[in-house]
């Protein structure tokens, strides 16, 4: 007989909240299908959750969180609770292989923990008796206060959890390089990692441990031991027990098969299970396997990657057309172009094009302050007007034509 699903909990993550420990206990006696997205997305989260009944998700206890999805929209993953913890037992396992006791540790946690990175260091450290610390991501926009907020333990090893935009930030001041130096191991994931980072970082003594995943998959599948970061080695290192990794030869497409791989989607109420070939999963991503360490090529959708966030340029245009329709703009033509950022990694860059005698620089002026309500990845770091900004005779964008045009005026 079937098992039933649980009955479902809806949570925001509010910015900066600690995470729902006492949610995140029932799971773990067996109560509740639990969803968590930020404010922003609950909309998009609960249309997909419509028409949900106990029957219709995953067996078992499970949490549902955002994905970036590999089909240009952002999809809603479910997760059942007994595959994050096989990720999390596999990760310890790859611990004790680089000289890591997982029991001993102190798992140290910046990131949301609506999105699997989050969640998966509080969980890591429950199924290995390890202590688990939280910190809002904002506390490390003041690295001077970090050491007195947190000195991470000399002996037993401190482990923690970054994005590259995060490691950026801190590599830029001295006093969160100290800090970071005090880690036996920092896992960077989410976006990859930038050579002017991974150079600092190797400079500083940084053990870093770039690290590829997502959510369909549990997190990390992938991870480079911090010495063989530090002796130069590039890329998000080989295959983690629970794992196994392959590229498909047509297209460059990372195919993945794990015991920690997600059964579905929801949509509209209903679980939609991942599109499988033989048990392995294709992602969005391009790369390359060379002595079993992958190496992350790029997006194989045309998303951005911006501080560890997967942004789709297209949604982003959606939403701010929308927005300025409501607001009565004159907004005659918008399209948004990703641009290599240093702190980011990218960050958008919209054109602009207004109805005919509208002032472009009030228009410009109101489209950010409806910007201003979007995440920040979301949210465009430059505005240009571009007066000749229209599509071609198909409707569609010729996105390589408007980034030659923004690299001329640059």
């Amino acid at each position: 007989m079937r098992q039933a699903s649980p009955p479902l909990t809806v949570l925001a993550a509010e910015a900066g909240a600690p995470p729902p420990v006492e949610v995140l206990e029932r799971l773990h006696h067996g109560e509740g299908l639990l969803a968590l997205a930020a404010p922003p997305d609950l909309p998009a989260l609960n249309q997909a959750l419509q028409g949900w009944a106990p029957g219709g998700g995953p067996r078992g206890p499970a949490v549902v969180l955002g994905s970036g999805g590999s089909g240009g929209r952002r999809r809603w993953c479910a997760q059942p609770l007994a595959h994050l913890e096989a990720s999390a037992l596999a990760t310890g396992t790859w611990l004790r292989e680089v000289g890591l006791e997982p029991s001993a540790a102190l798992v140290v946690n910046p990131l949301p923990w609506h999105h699997v990175s989050g969640l998966m260091p509080w969980l890591r450290a429950r199924a290995w008796g390890a202590r688990h610390v939280w910190l809002a991501p904002a506390q490390l926009r003041t690295p001077r206060a970090l050491a007195a907020a947190l000195p991470p333990p000399r002996r037993g090893g401190a482990l923690l959890s970054l994005v590259p935009t995060q490691l950026h930030r801190l590599l830029a001041d001295p006093a969160g390089v100290e800090w970071l130096r005090e880690f036996a191991l920092i896992w960077i994931g989410g976006a990859p990692l930038g050579a002017l980072e991974a150079a600092r970082s190797r400079e500083a003594g940084l053990r870093l441990a770039p690290c590829y995943g997502s959510t369909e998959t549990g997190s990390m599948v992938t991870a480079l031991a911090p010495e063989a970061f530090l002796a130069g080695q590039g890329g998000c290192g080989a295959a983690l027990p629970h794992a196994r990794l392959r590229i498909d030869p047509a297209t460059g497409a990372v195919e993945v098969q794990a015991t920690s791989l997600s059964p579905g989607h929801l949509e509209g109420g209903r679980l939609c299970p991942l599109a499988m070939d033989g048990g392995w999963w294709r992602g969005g991503d391009r790369g390359r396997l060379e002595g079993g360490r992958l190496t992350v090529i790029g997006r194989l959708d045309g998303a951005v990657q911006s501080g560890g966030e997967t942004v789709f340029p297209e949604r982003v245009e959606e939403a701010l057309l929308a927005l300025a329709a409501g607001r009565g703009l004159p907004l005659a033509a918008l399209l948004l172009l990703g641009r290599p950022d240093p702190e980011w990694g990218e960050r958008l860059v919209a054109l602009v094009r207004c109805r005919e005698g509208a002032d472009g620089s009030q228009l410009i002026h109101a489209l950010r302050e409806v910007a201003a309500g979007l995440p920040p990845a979301q949210r465009p770091r430059e505005w240009r007007l571009c007066p000749e900004l229209e599509a071609n005779a198909m409707g569609k964008w010729e996105r390589e034509r408007w980034r030659r045009w923004l690299a001329g005026q640059s």
